[in-house]
């Protein structure tokens, strides 16, 4: 069944392709009303301003993300598998994603890098938050105080390598799944 589309959907899809295509910079409120075929108006009317546009997409892009995460834990029976395969997908799409690799490395979208670091507090709440949920849901017997804990670090951890990647994605998805299951210990199991 397909969820019916919203115009806020259309005003982000709209801002994503011209944030790839032209650089955060450069792309004008006008530019995402004329995409869609609305007024400049409605746009500032959905989201208030470009900043917090931005802020909009980053939101529902990482909810597409904890969809996915959500997904590849739930295939698993044992933590590790569940981490390892959650963080890998997360890194693998990220280096992947034109998105992502527009913010990190290209000209003119710069200005939306606090989103995934300095200002990325919504998008770490609402992962952890979620991971968290579904932890506990999945392995009840895991102790919540260390389950808090871990997510904390493993989402710091994998949102600092999605930044800055420096091994291939399944090397740091084993170390921090190791990480987890180390700490947990056979109460997740």
């Amino acid at each position: 069944m397909q969820q019916r589309r919203t115009l806020r959907d259309d005003l982000l899809d709209a801002a994503a392709s011209l944030i790839i295509e032209r650089g955060f910079r450069r792309v004008r409120m006008q530019d995402v009303a004329d995409a869609v075929g609305v007024s400049r108006q409605t746009v500032y009317n959905e989201f208030g301003d470009k900043w917090r546009l931005a802020e909009a997409l980053n939101l529902r892009e990482n909810g597409r993300y904890l969809d996915a995460v959500d997904e590849a834990m739930t295939r698993h029976e044992d933590l590790y598998s569940a981490v390892a395969d959650a963080v890998s997908y997360t890194l693998t799409t990220a280096a992947d994603d034109p998105l992502k690799k527009a913010i990190l490395t290209g000209a003119g979208s710069e200005d939306l890098l606090p989103l995934m670091t300095t200002r990325a507090e919504p998008v770490l709440f609402a992962a952890k938050k979620r991971i968290i949920a579904h932890t506990l849901r999945q392995w009840p017997q895991a102790d919540e105080t260390a389950v808090v804990e871990l997510v904390d670090m493993v989402v710091r951890l994998t949102m600092s390598h999605v930044v800055l990647p420096t091994d291939p994605p399944e090397t740091v998805a084993a170390r921090l799944a190791r990480l987890v299951a180390r700490y947990l210990g056979d109460a997740a199991s």
